[in-house]
């Protein structure tokens, strides 16, 4: 079994309402092929369909406050609820007590223990490895993790291959940091996307452009980046073997969702499944629906087929 994981930042589940909701303002025909034609809603959380599965999982793990990345990445990552073991939740880079916990149970050390593939399919610029030399006291919990497991960050030159993909999708950020590269289409990075998906048991992207629109407070950018990730969603669609993969969609806190705040929300993030045993897999997310299912359940059903 194959999936490929894509993590938006700060994507809850909010109300069906277009003045403040991207979701029922922006065009998203790959996301909504997926649904049936629907869209996720609170008053409509999870819908189940013969070619997908969606559910709800909480992200608030029974802590007061406003979740935040540093925690809820790292009970998304590991299976362990990050915010009741410090006592609140923290971001965005995950509190440094949390680090052991990453070492030992993040899911790409978990997958690499069982003798399967995971890969982490960002690009990284110099300047990001610069940083990462000198000061790794502000990482992410994905970045943090692949160092921790010697599984390699990559460059410009694997993007350059097509091994990987830049977090915006496009390539359209690089040029401006003094690289030259032609931009992509999206459709495109949502093939190389299965293209690797194929190759290695788990693979994962992380999108990051939805949390700093929801930061922003600013509706046409959220539909922005809404749209630009529903298009590269579409070249994942027309490519996907959905015989031998699963395509994982979820969170780590609430926030694009409602463009009336600027701050996260303690909304419900969506777990939309689609392609391979998706009914199955969400039935045993669905078993304790929060952030802390997400990695014991994919790392098991990844598992249960015999080793190479």
């Amino acid at each position: 079994m194959h999936v490929l994981m894509l993590f938006l930042d700060g994507v809850g589940i909010g109300v069906e309402d277009a003045s403040v909701n991207p979701f029922f303002r922006a065009s998203l025909p790959a996301l909504r092929s997926m649904l049936d034609g629907e869209m996720l809603s609170l008053n409509n959380p999870e819908l189940r369909n013969s070619i997908s599965t969606s559910v709800a999982l909480d992200a608030t793990l029974g802590v007061e406050g406003l979740p935040q990345s540093g925690t809820g990445q790292t009970a998304l990552f590991t299976g362990v609820n990050a915010p009741q073991l410090i006592g609140k939740h923290f971001g965005p880079y995950p509190y440094s007590t949390l680090r052991p916990l990453i070492k030992e149970k993040n899911i790409f050390r978990q997958l690499k223990e069982s003798r399967r593939t995971p890969y982490f399919a960002n690009a990284y610029p110099q300047k990001f490895f610069d940083y990462f030399d000198q000061r790794q006291t502000r990482l992410t919990v994905t970045t943090l993790s692949c160092s921790f497991v010697e599984m390699p960050l990559h460059t410009v030159d694997v993007l350059e291959k097509g091994r990987a993909l830049s977090a915006d999708i496009t390539n359209a950020a690089w040029p401006r940091m003094g690289y030259n590269i032609p931009q992509i289409d999206p459709a495109e990075a949502g093939a190389r996307l299965v293209r690797l998906a194929e190759e290695f048991d788990f693979v994962l992207f992380e999108y990051w452009r939805t949390d700093k629109a929801g930061h922003s407070e600013k509706l046409p950018d959220a539909v922005d980046a809404l749209q630009l990730f529903d298009a590269m969603l579409q070249g994942i669609l027309s490519n996907l073997n959905v015989n031998t993969t699963l395509l994982f969609i979820t969170s780590d806190h609430g926030n694009i969702e409602d463009m009336s705040t600027k701050v996260h929300t303690r909304n419900p993030v969506p777990a939309i499944l689609y392609g391979f045993r998706h009914h199955e897999v969400a039935e045993a997310m669905l078993k304790s629906p929060d952030l802390t299912v997400v990695t014991p359940t994919l790392c098991r059903f990844i598992t249960e087929t015999a080793a190479p």
